[in-house]
Parts: structure tokens; C-alpha cells; sequence
């Protein structure tokens, strides 16, 4: 059997899906896939079950936090000794999560995160651009993160990551917050996990609108903030049942 997947948690993304899926058998054809489908009223699962992913099924929308969790936590359950995330919008090419597996598998850190705005060979630092109002927020959580993390840490909330067993144990406990991005970041801090954060072209939405504009967006900075400061007193036992008391069943 092979010893990576690759989760993709999806809400409502029927047109952006196949190409993702389509991507990821080229780049990774090595690596299970796994769907998790957060509710969604169209038909992502049908999509990812055509294409010969796994899926998860949640029987109502709830949020990210949950399809993280859930996606982390089927990959231990079934014992997969790397795991893989993208999103499921096509903003994350395959080539570049390819490379972040590549250094997990190779052991030179325990969880590589994609970054969009950390520079390298080949990076430039000014390859993006973002309006003066994503700039200052990026900024804010740069500030926070550096404080928290005793780090330079660049793109906290990337949703591109690979990780090992040690850390996919921990990245699977239910999320307290509306950031689980970062919320794992902390705790593999805690835990003196390695995490390394490597610079990554993404592309722009191909089809569709981000779900975080305008006050969203300004509510995500906020919530950010919110983990960095109150992490360790968030309740995630609460977290947990709050997310089995909603209607739904998780299926393979």
C-alpha cells in the first residue's frame, strides 16, 4: 500500500475539483487521495468518487476546522506515514506539494508548509503583490507570529502542507478556533516538532470567488490574532463534542 495521501477538504467545489484530482495523478501518482466533503449541496462527492478519490462525508457544512481535523485524522487512523493537503480551489499546484513531501519523506523536518510570500532560489520575495489592506494585515500576523513563535513565520494560514506520523498525531485533534492553520503551528511548536516553511509559487482562483473577502477576510486577521494570544486556554474537548453533536456521518 502507499505510504502518503493526500487530503483535499472541499465545499461546494464540483468545477474546481477535477483539475486538482487530475493534477494530482501526474505529480503524485505514488499518493492515495482523500476528499473530505464538508457538507457541500452540489456534487463535490460525486466528482471525487468518479475520479477514484476516498471520501469523507460530512452530512452538513462544518467549516474547516472540522474537515482539517477529519482529514488529518483518517490519515492516521489507516496508518499513512506522510500526509499531503491542498485546497480544492486549483490555487495549489501539485509540483510544489510534491517538493514539500519530497523534504518530509527525506526527514529533514517533521512538517513543511508552503509559503507564498517566503523568498528562495528561484522565489522572489515581491512575487506577489497584495492590495495595501492584505499587506497590513499580513504584516500583523507576521508581528504575532514572531512573538508567539520566537520565529519569522510568513504565510501562517497556507493550506499547503506535508507532514509525518509525529505530526499528522497531532494536527488530527479537533480545532477550537476558526484558524487551524495556525492553531497547528502552536502545538507543533509545543511539541518541538520541526516545521519548516518553504517558499511555493500558488496561482489564482481559476473559477469561482475566494469565500474570504471584505469582512471575512478582516474577521480571519482577527481570529489569527485571537489563536495566537489565547492558544493553550482554547477549549478543544468542547470543540470536539461541539462538532459530534452536528448531524452528519463520516464515511471511506
Amino acid at each position: 500500500m502507499p505510504d502518503t495521501v493526500v487530503f483535499i477538504p472541499a465545499w461546494n467545489e464540483e468545477r474546481s475539483l477535477p483539475a486538482v484530482l487530475e493534477e494530482l495523478a501526474v505529480e503524485l501518482p505514488y499518493a492515495d487521495v482523500l476528499v473530505v466533503d464538508d457538507g457541500s449541496t452540489d456534487g463535490t462527492a460525486d466528482v471525487a468518487q468518479r475520479f477514484g478519490a476516498a471520501v469523507v462525508s460530512f452530512g452538513s457544512n462544518r467549516g474547516l476546522r472540522a474537515g482539517v481535523a477529519a482529514g488529518y485524522a483518517e490519515a492516521r487512523r489507516r496508518g499513512y506515514e506522510v500526509c499531503g493537503r491542498v485546497d480544492a480551489d486549483a490555487q495549489h499546484p501539485v509540483a510544489e506539494l510534491a517538493r514539500l513531501v519530497a523534504r518530509v519523506r527525506s526527514g529533514e523536518c517533521d512538517v513543511a508548509v508552503g509559503s507564498r510570500f517566503a523568498s528562495g532560489e528561484g522565489y522572489d520575495d515581491r512575487r506577489y503583490a497584495p492590495s495595501p489592506s492584505r499587506r497590513l494585515g499580513i504584516g500583523l500576523l507576521r508581528r504575532a507570529m514572531r512573538l508567539r513563535l520566537g520565529r519569522v513565520f510568513h504565510d501562517p494560514t497556507s493550506g499547503m502542507a506535508a507532514a509525518n506520523s509525529a505530526a499528522t498525531e497531532l494536527m488530527s485533534e479537533p480545532y477550537a478556533s476558526g484558524a487551524p492553520e495556525v492553531e497547528a503551528l502552536m502545538r507543533l511548536h509545543e511539541a518541538g516538532l520541526r516545521v519548516e516553511e518553504v517558499p511555493v509559487h500558488m496561482r489564482a482562483r481559476a473559477i469561482g470567488t475566494s469565500k474570504l473577502r471584505g469582512p471575512k477576510a478582516v474577521n480571519l486577521v482577527l481570529t489569527v490574532v485571537g489563536t495566537l494570544v489565547f492558544f493553550g486556554r482554547l477549549p478543544r474537548r468542547a470543540a470536539a463534542r461541539q462538532d459530534a453533536r452536528r448531524p452528519g456521518l463520516l464515511e471511506w
